[in-house]
């Protein structure tokens, strides 16, 4: 129900965009968001976005260099990643909960992952 992509290997100070598409009855109803799990490390919120699209919801380590969206014709949520740094390396997962949250637990659906790898 829901499918990211879009990761890659760039260099530092690269970008990669990843979009997350999700099923018509998850994306008009919930709130989504982007977590990483970073190898040997606990997975940790990145960014959110409300079900209107209308409030975002950031980690201090992505703020201002990323940005979450969403395009509710395409059913597609998208974070866009700037200024990229080796420590963003990490499996990335999109995840769909009843309102934005920065806690895992209170995601109900989750994507399969898309790996992104920063390069120094």
């Amino acid at each position: 129900q829901l499918q990211a992509s879009g990761g890659g290997l760039v260099q530092a100070g690269g970008s990669l965009r990843l979009s997350c598409a999700a099923s018509g009855r998850i994306f008009s109803s919930y709130a989504l968001g982007w977590f990483h799990q970073a190898p040997g490390k606990e997975r940790e919120f990145v960014a959110a976005i409300s079900w209107t699209g209308g409030h975002t919801y950031y980690a201090d380590s992505v703020k201002g260099r990323f940005t979450i969206s969403r395009d509710n014709a395409k059913n597609t949520v998208y974070l866009q990643m700037n200024s990229l740094k080796p420590e963003d390396t990490a499996v990335y997962y999109c995840a769909a909960a009843p309102i934005p949250s920065r806690l895992d637990r209170e995601y109900d659906y989750w994507g399969q992952g898309t790996l992104v790898t920063v390069s120094s």
